[in-house]
């Protein structure tokens, strides 16, 4: 065998050992956000960038209350389609929208090459107390898997091209799942759950859910979901805890109490690095008990920043591929970013 044929061997080699270590691994994926202002796009695309470093199964790209993001949600998920390998869920709410409204941006989304949905509810606006859903909108994210489901299947009717394609590439439908129910709304678990029977009923596919800190939360939760029917998978979503500031901003919005030990933790120490140290350090023990419960992957909040998340996954033994090291902290200037009810659509489902 010449040399050059040896060295396409090797490469062949390695490739197949890469990719059947992927298949064997956890699914990995993460939250992403549409950048604020156009300043904030170039960054945005570095954490995609290094994000990428991980081979996530997917990413999920947030819509914003009532649907604020819609175009900046687009331009994002268009992009990911266009230039990267990644597989990008495009998020859905329906509150407060026509059911004519969801269904122009269904199709656009499916226009632009999207096979993956993210299909939430929604919040009404925070600032409406005398709110009302529409009147001819859809109230459960049930409803809303429904009809992309009736969506997809009139496409596929109507064009023999479409059916091919939707053979090829199946429309996929994520909702999302409550360790402790459901504070915002007032919901509890067992509420929930069976409304995640419903979303499972409806045509759902697998579910993400809402940000939890101690894996008895995510495991007892799977555990009553599955005595009530469920049997869709649900991926457990997980922030990385090294910020008290964004811990304690989320705890607002989602009504899921951080644990005072892991607060006091990261505020005893003045040293950013420390600080990092210890959030990651928690990450990986929670991360460690959810995968030896059997979870099927972790779904990571990123808060549009990559450093926490690479050293998450790479603490797991998950493939991180952070280039600053297992632990290491955040490169001088990287954004400190506040999250906001925008961001983190998986806490209304």
């Amino acid at each position: 065998m010449s040399a050059a044929a040896e060295s396409w061997h090797d490469d062949i080699e390695v490739a197949t050992r890469e990719h059947l270590a992927l298949m064997d691994r956890p699914t990995v994926s993460f939250e992403l956000y549409p950048p604020r202002n156009p300043d904030a796009a170039p960054r945005l695309w570095e954490t995609i960038q290094a994000l990428s470093s991980a081979r996530p199964d997917f990413v999920s790209v947030t819509y914003g209350v009532e649907g604020k993001t819609r175009d900046t949600t687009r331009r994002l998920v268009r992009r990911l389609l266009r230039e990267t390998a990644l597989n990008p869920i495009a998020h859905l709410t329906c509150v407060g929208t026509s059911r004519a409204e969801v269904v122009e941006v269904v199709e656009e989304f499916l226009d632009e090459g999207v096979r993956s949905f993210l299909a939430l509810r929604g919040d009404p606006p925070a600032d409406q107390s005398g709110w009302h859903p529409h009147p001819d909108g859809l109230r459960t994210a049930a409803e809303l898997v429904a009809l992309l489901r009736q969506i997809e299947a009139r496409r596929r009717a109507q064009s023999p091209a479409q059916a091919v394609r939707a053979t090829v590439r199946p429309l996929s439908v994520a909702v999302a799942a409550f360790p402790r129910g459901n504070a915002p709304v007032g919901s509890t678990r067992e509420q929930d759950i069976a409304a995640l029977l419903d979303k499972q009923c409806a045509g759902a596919d697998f579910a993400i859910s809402q940000v939890f800190y101690d894996p008895a939360s995510y495991l007892g939760m799977v555990a009553e979901a599955r005595r009530a029917g469920v049997t869709i998978p649900i991926i457990p979503g997980i922030i990385p805890a090294t910020d008290p500031g964004r811990l304690l901003r989320l705890e607002s919005l989602t009504g899921v109490q951080v644990p005072r030990d892991l607060l006091a933790r990261l505020e005893s120490v003045d040293d950013e690095v420390a600080r990092h140290r210890i959030g990651i350090r928690a990450g990986v023990d929670l991360v460690n008990a959810v995968l030896d419960g059997g979870a099927p992957g972790v779904h990571i909040y990123t808060f549009n920043t990559h450093h926490a998340a690479l050293d998450l996954l790479e603490g797991a033994h998950l493939g991180g591929g952070a280039s600053t090291g297992p632990l290491a902290r955040p490169a001088a200037g990287a954004p400190q970013v506040t999250p906001t009810q925008a961001d983190h659509q998986t806490s209304r489902g």
